[in-house]
This record gives C-alpha cells, sequence and structure tokens, in this order.
C-alpha cells in the first residue's frame, strides 16, 4: 500500500464516512481505519505500534476521552504518529494544549472540502521535506518547512495571484477524471470560471513551485497543446 496512511477518529459515523471520503480525493493519501471512540483509536494504533499509520485526523470531542488524552496518551507512549485536529473545539486553552503536544494542523468544523484538502496537502509537503535523507544545508531550509506546513508560504503569492483563486486551480487539477493525462489551461479555465489567460498563469506558477509538472499533449492539428498534472 502506498501514500500516506490516515486513521479517521470520529464519533459521528456520518462524519467520519465523510472526512474519510474527502481524505480519498486527496492524491497522495489513503484510509486505512476510522474509530468511533478514544479507546478504539488507541487499539487500532496500539495494533502494529502505529506503524500502519502516518496521520490521525482527531476530533477532540469524543465520548469517552477528549481527543487531547489521546493525543498526550501516544506521546507518553512515544509515539510519533502526526495528528490533524478536526474538531469544533474553540477554546484557546485547547488550542495552545492541542500545539504544546504537536498537533501538525488545526481544522475547525465545520469546513470546506477546498480547506481540508489545502490542510492535507501543505501536511504532505512538509512530510516529503522532513523525510528526505540527509541534512538541512541552511535555516532557510528549516524556515521553509515550517512555512510549509504552518501556511505562512501563502503570503508571499506572487503580485497579481491570491491563494483563493490559487486552490481553485489545484482543485481541478487534483480532481480531474484522469489526472495522469492531465488538463489544458482552457479545461482548467471550464472547471474554474476564470480567463485561459488567468489559469495558465496560476498553472504556471504551480509548476514554478514543484507543485505541477508541464507536459506538451499530442494529438491535435497544429502545435501540440501544453497540459498540467499535479505532482
Amino acid at each position: 500500500m502506498t501514500g500516506i496512511r490516515v486513521l479517521v477518529v470520529e464519533d459521528e459515523p456520518l462524519l467520519a464516512e465523510a472526512h474519510a471520503a474527502y481524505t480519498e480525493r486527496v492524491p497522495g493519501f489513503v484510509v486505512v481505519g476510522m474509530a468511533h471512540t478514544a479507546r478504539a483509536a488507541m487499539a487500532a494504533l496500539r495494533a502494529n505500534d502505529g506503524g500502519d499509520v502516518d496521520l490521525v485526523l482527531l476530533d477532540f470531542r469524543l465520548p469517552d476521552l477528549p481527543g487531547l488524552d489521546v493525543c498526550r496518551a501516544l506521546r507518553a507512549a512515544g509515539s510519533s504518529v502526526d495528528v490533524l485536529a478536526v474538531t469544533s473545539a474553540r477554546d484557546l486553552a485547547v488550542v495552545r494544549t492541542a500545539v504544546s503536544l504537536g498537533v501538525t494542523h488545526y481544522l475547525l468544523k465545520p469546513f470546506t472540502f477546498a480547506a481540508f484538502r489545502d490542510k492535507l496537502e501543505r501536511y504532505a509537503d512538509y512530510r516529503a521535506q522532513a523525510l528526505a535523507d540527509g541534512e538541512v544545508a541552511a535555516q532557510h531550509d528549516v524556515d521553509r518547512m515550517f512555512a510549509t506546513l504552518r501556511g505562512t508560504a501563502g503570503n508571499s503569492l506572487p503580485k497579481g495571484l491570491d491563494a483563493q483563486t490559487l486552490n481553485r486551480v489545484r482543485g481541478a487539477l487534483a480532481d480531474g477524471s484522469d489526472p495522469r493525462a492531465g488538463l489544458s489551461a482552457t479545461e482548467v479555465s471550464a472547471a474554474t470560471g476564470i480567463s485561459r489567460v488567468t489559469a495558465r498563469r496560476y498553472l504556471e506558477y504551480l509548476v514554478t513551485i514543484d507543485r505541477a509538472v508541464r507536459t506538451p499533449r499530442y494529438g491535435t492539428p497544429g502545435r501540440p497543446e501544453v497540459e498540467y498534472r499535479p505532482r
């Protein structure tokens, strides 16, 4: 099994199914289990010392134990599994404690699929950097990792680009019927409602930051069309 392995922990069965479906829509992620209580989550993680799970989507308001207690138990047991809080808990004390326990992201309910996907994609970027071999070359490499994880990188978009439209373009690429085939700027324009010229600007930006690849599309009269695929 390839991809980032996810355990969904949510006491509401319908929400758990929805979160699992959302997760499966994001390329590179696979759901390996669901739990509706804290004890069931801990049992799933203990089954193979957490070796079959890379990321836990954790609701903090569970019927038997608070989600924060699950985090504490994981850290006390020496588990390095990552946790993304998916919760309606808005108390700042809870947020502070979550940060102190190494929660990578904190997503408030209710949320859109675009917001959910953004958290997972940022986590995937961070994980790819963190698991690379060797050492960081300089401070800016560490800064880039933290910026990727915390989302601060989006504050430095080139002039004329905005994060909301960028997410729409990324979503169009990810939602393509066949991601291996790629989409042209014209097809992304049709999927997002922005102009073809604007779509091409965002697509080219994704190429420059290594989030998409550009390849020629043959088989049409005249010059080959350029298509883009998510990396």
